[in-house]
């Protein structure tokens, strides 16, 4: 992914390394204030990640974030979690808090690389399936399925309103579904990412429909799904 560094100069020396030493990372520019920054992103269009320093900018941050003219990720950097929230609401892929590590950094390019195979996914076409019903084949947006569960050699694709089950494997399935959409979390469900409401010690709550539904979450996939959260950590 091309990248881009927006912060002082003092902490730019320490991310030119982590990009240095993170072949997933290709180097564009850096940059000590937005104006600038946001002229010259403007004129290429092709940065796919912004590490932005909120010490830096300030508030302008956010500023910079709308006036863009794309959306490429932006993992923002800061001193403390006081504008965590804020920065959340407006899809920033992490927020990381200083002093950063490198495996916090590798932390949150993982997480933009994850984003950034969504947002191919939701550039194409190829958003949906199609389910065999009968002799029928019914068509189902990604959007749409809340969740997938076992039932021995089928699965059953949950909806809203309606329950499709299939002659499938989880694994199978798993392998069908884009993974910027989808999560595994126990050996007998797949839920959608999007409606995680809240995740408990070995349970969580997904929203379906007006309810909350509580889904196992399985002690192998535990981890993983942390690390594919926005979870706020030092």
């Amino acid at each position: 992914m091309n990248c881009t560094i927006i912060t002082d100069k003092a902490s730019c020396i320490l991310f030119k390394e982590f990009v240095g030493k993170t072949s997933s990372l290709n180097l564009i520019g850096t940059f000590s204030d937005s104006e600038t920054a946001r002229d010259q992103l403007l004129k290429q269009e092709n940065i796919d990640l912004i590490f932005l320093d909120l010490d830096t900018l300030g508030m302008d941050s956010f500023d910079f974030i709308r006036n863009l003219g794309y959306h490429p990720n932006i993992v923002m950097v800061s001193s403390d979690d006081q504008f965590a929230q804020k920065a959340f609401d407006f899809n920033v892929v992490d927020y990381l808090l200083k002093p950063v590590t490198y495996s916090r950094f590798c932390k949150a390019v993982d997480k933009a690389i994850r984003y950034y195979s969504h947002k191919e996914v939701s550039k194409s076409d190829d958003n949906e399936i199609f389910i065999k019903r009968g002799s029928a084949l019914i068509r189902l947006k990604f959007k749409d399925i809340k969740y997938i569960e076992a039932l021995e050699n089928y699965v059953t694709l949950n909806t809203n309103n309606e329950r499709f089950t299939i002659h499938f494997t989880m694994k199978g399935m798993e392998n069908q579904l884009p993974s910027g959409i989808f999560i595994r979390i126990h050996r007998s469900f797949i839920v959608n990412k999007s409606l995680i409401h809240a995740i408990k010690e070995d349970t969580l709550d997904l929203i379906v429909g007006d309810t909350l539904k509580s889904l196992p979450v399985g002690k192998s996939f535990k981890q993983l799904l942390l690390d594919d959260i926005n979870l706020i950590t030092r």
